[in-house]
């Protein structure tokens, strides 16, 4: 697999599905990734990369931001509330609210900076217990209450259970945000995206596919 590769399924099953060209954005997954591996995608345009750790991301996306115009950067892995201020000046979008405390900090933050980045709420669809997010029947009063702090929640996320039909959490996701008011759906990794894409996804996160195997070292 490729860049390319997984660009052209992309936009196969938009046609497919009838979705607008371009409606779906590709967060590249680059957590532990060589600079080498990364660079030669940012090398083929692409711009918009997704990282688990706030410290590995702090170690080599401000060089790489030097290097390369209007990168977009999202936290796609759990964030600690110690970690949310350098979180939320490093990264443009955090796909993983999934708490009321992060969320007071967030808000927090947004007001003494007069910015935030974009927010999605992550929604343990499956509600395993070993999984963060917002059980679905939390979501609702969850996102009230994230709105009433002035977070910019632009939509939801989620991550299915890996023995279930992925299919009917993308479905349920897609549900929860119509009646929430939301647009943005991230929802669907490199097994499982093009049946999210059928569902509504806006955004997948692809890693391995596009780079490699993890180095995990």
């Amino acid at each position: 697999m490729s860049l390319s590769d997984i660009t052209d399924r992309i936009r196969t099953t938009e046609d497919r599905c009838d979705r607008e060209v371009g409606s779906v954005t590709l967060v590249a997954v680059s957590k532990k990734q060589p600079d080498a591996r990364v660079e030669d995608v940012l090398g083929q345009g692409h711009r918009i990369f997704g990282e688990n750790q706030v410290q590995e991301a702090a170690g080599k996306w401000p060089s790489f931001r030097d290097q390369f115009d209007n990168v977009a950067l999202h936290l796609i892995g759990p964030l600690q509330t110690n970690k949310a201020r350098q979180a939320v000046e490093l990264f443009d979008v955090i796909e993983t609210l999934d708490r009321p405390k992060l969320a007071a900090t967030l808000g927090r933050l947004a007001q003494e900076r007069g910015a935030s980045p974009d927010i999605f709420v992550q929604v343990n669809t499956g509600e395993e217990q070993q999984k963060a997010g917002i059980t679905p029947r939390e979501t609702s009063t969850f996102v009230k209450d994230c709105r009433a702090l002035d977070l910019p929640i632009v939509g939801l996320m989620c991550i299915p259970p890996v023995d279930e039909e992925p299919a009917l959490h993308f479905a349920l996701l897609a549900k929860l945000a119509r009646e929430n008011g939301l647009d943005g759906l991230s929802m669907g990794m490199s097994a499982d995206f093009e049946t999210a894409i059928a569902q509504g996804a806006t955004h997948i996160r692809v890693g391995s596919a596009i780079f490699g195997e993890r180095v995990t070292n």
